[in-house]
């Protein structure tokens, strides 16, 4: 299975690079390539909330699995495709979201925006920037894998509900998780 990597809009190709290489270390076991797009998804104007200055996930999301459908159609290969955009997403009941995807599916997609230290008053630190975006593309992806979220507040399924939560997990899966991927690829 091939996991396709494409941005949503306007995104810092270097990341999409750095967020690649990490995904395949992630999920090197299981023998997951991974191939960064050279187009990107145009962000979906009909998603964009003016009241919220938001873009609700669905449509990015639902855009990214027409884009899924339509690789695996011309590939003839199973795969997931991860959207990175650097918006402000959410879903509905939430005040934002960092990612979100099918479980289990064929799309993912995260959102750089508030994965930003300066998001929060603080200076820009890429490095901090990548290793939240690593964390948040592998939970996605495990998502769309079928891997529901976890217990284990350092596993990188558990359930980011602020972003100290995501600088606390790693970007690992913790045991339970690893034996439920196995099952998954034998």
């Amino acid at each position: 299975m091939r996991i396709h990597i494409i941005p949503i809009g306007e995104v810092n190709r270097g990341i999409l690079h750095l967020i690649g290489r990490s995904v395949e270390e992630a999920f090197h076991e299981e023998t997951l390539n991974v191939i960064i797009q050279n187009n990107a998804i145009e962000l979906p104007t009909e998603a964009y909330n003016s009241l919220r200055h938001q873009y609700v996930s669905e449509a990015l999301l639902n855009k990214v699995a027409e884009y899924a459908a339509k690789t695996e159609k011309e590939t003839g290969e199973p795969c997931i495709v991860l959207g990175v955009a650097d918006v402000d997403i959410y879903a509905p009941g939430m005040n934002f979201i960092f990612g979100e995807a099918q479980c289990p599916g064929k799309a993912a997609v995260i959102s750089l925006f508030r994965l930003k230290p300066e998001f929060y008053g603080e200076k820009p630190n890429k490095h901090l920037l990548i290793e939240r975006a690593i964390k948040e593309a592998i939970h996605e992806i495990g998502h769309a894998l079928g891997l529901k979220h976890c217990k284990n507040p350092h596993c990188v399924m558990y359930f980011s509900l602020h972003i100290g939560i995501t600088d606390r997990k790693t970007p690992k899966f913790c045991g339970d998780c690893r034996k439920k991927l196995k099952i998954l690829f034998p």
